[in-house]
């Protein structure tokens, strides 16, 4: 199997991307979601993250409120290494097992893994292929401004992330996502084309014939 990548900065456009693999009938696993999902009361990050953030993180039902935490973590660059040491690595194991479980079900296929921090936590090293999101530095700010950030916040979440020139540099492919709406679609279009072309090229490398498993 084919196994694929997709970050970039924040408000870069990853989640449009995202968004039209899965309408081309693409598997994309969003990790970011999935990290979310570890974080609920009962799942594996949950205690340890009220353990060392302390209850004020918490909302009236308990569960962890993202932006209390959002606020501590992306003002002090050590208290979000500590969240990412919790995090990162379940996450890891959570997607592997996803992975696996795609593979033994269809071992000539295509599976995306779309997150923020693929390249910060080291995971873009197990995959085939990094593709990266783009846009100018204006639009991040712009876009995160309209989700309703104060400029001080955004610049922070930018400057919290590796900086895009480093991660285009590791690029396997870049969908630059500066433009309209349908230019973005028309080139992740083309690229699904491409991706879908190497993972039956692979498949046969491989030696996995059609109806072979």
């Amino acid at each position: 199997m084919l196994r694929v990548g997709l970050t970039g900065g924040i408000a870069s456009g990853k989640s449009t991307v995202a968004a039209r693999m899965r309408e081309l009938g693409l598997t994309v696993m969003n990790a970011d979601l999935l990290a979310h999902q570890l974080m609920e009361p009962g799942q594996p990050a949950y205690d340890e993250i009220v353990r060392e953030f302390g209850h004020g993180i918490l909302a009236a039902d308990g569960t962890v409120d993202r932006k209390k935490l959002g606020d501590i973590v992306f003002r002090d660059p050590a208290r979000r290494e500590r969240l990412n040491a919790i995090v990162h690595p379940r996450v890891i194991a959570a997607r592997e097992e996803q992975f696996g479980q795609m593979e033994a079900e269809n071992p000539r296929g295509l599976a995306i893994v779309e997150a923020a921090l693929l390249i910060e936590a080291g995971y873009y090293k197990k995959l085939d292929r990094l593709i990266v999101c783009s846009c100018r530095p204006e639009q991040q700010l712009e876009r995160l401004r309209a989700r309703g950030l104060s400029e001080e916040d955004a610049r922070q979440r930018i400057a919290a992330q590796l900086p895009l020139e480093e991660k285009l540099r590791l690029a396997d492919d870049v969908v630059d996502c500066s433009g309209t709406l349908d230019e973005t679609r028309r080139q992740t279009d083309a690229l699904v084309g491409r991706l879908r072309q190497r993972a039956t090229q692979q498949s046969a490398t491989l030696g996995l014939a059609p109806g072979k498993k």
